[in-house]
């Protein structure tokens, strides 16, 4: 089992995520994709599920099990964690066992083991470098978290195929909706 404050027991004191778990951003990004509010399905439906997917991460060991409790922070801080994608300001996240360690740069650990623990490890991720590329589709029937790789970071949805034609299509339509009144207007006032 993987040591959550930063390497295997007795091991070498790497960080967590050199060990194949997924990097920070990618461990934000899934995480808060548990919900697609699009087919408005969870992953994080019941306790069980969430020690399962905290499992499957190496995040959880094979004996820790979630209460209610665990669930609702977990719950808590994906809603807090996709608002702050939203908006990159700052936003309130649950309250979870971390600390500092500087070893030899500064990074946050969660202070006990668990469901928890596994949660305070997705809440310390947001401190990583890759945040910056962390963002939510601006399709509002989306909302799915995805890393921008763009040069400049302008990407605004998490794909141009399907949400940003969308997107691109309404409005579109709205301005043709909006021309066809002022030319019916005009014709009126001869």
């Amino acid at each position: 089992m993987i040591n959550l404050t930063g390497g295997r027991p007795g091991g070498s004191r790497e960080p967590p995520y050199s060990m194949g778990m997924p990097a920070p951003a990618e461990l934000v990004r899934d995480f808060v994709n548990t919900l697609d509010v699009e087919c408005d399905t969870d992953e994080l439906a019941s306790p069980a599920e969430l020690a399962l997917w905290l499992r499957e991460r190496g995040l959880a060991g094979p004996l820790d099990r979630a209460t209610d409790d665990d669930l609702a922070t977990a719950l808590a801080l994906r809603e807090a964690l996709r608002a702050a994608l939203r908006t990159h300001h700052d936003q309130a996240l649950p309250v979870l066992p971390l600390r500092v360690v500087v070893d030899p740069l500064p990074r946050l650990v969660p202070v006990e083991s668990g469901v928890r623990g596994a949660l305070a490890v997705i809440a310390a991720a947001v401190a990583d470098a890759s945040w910056d590329r962390l963002k939510v589709c601006a399709e509002i029937t989306c909302q799915w978290a995805f890393i921008d790789v763009s040069k400049n970071r302008s990407r605004s949805w998490c794909s141009m195929r399907v949400c940003g034609n969308r997107t691109k299509t309404r409005a579109y339509r709205a301005r043709k909706q909006g021309s066809r009144r002022l030319q019916a207007s005009n014709t009126d006032t001869v």
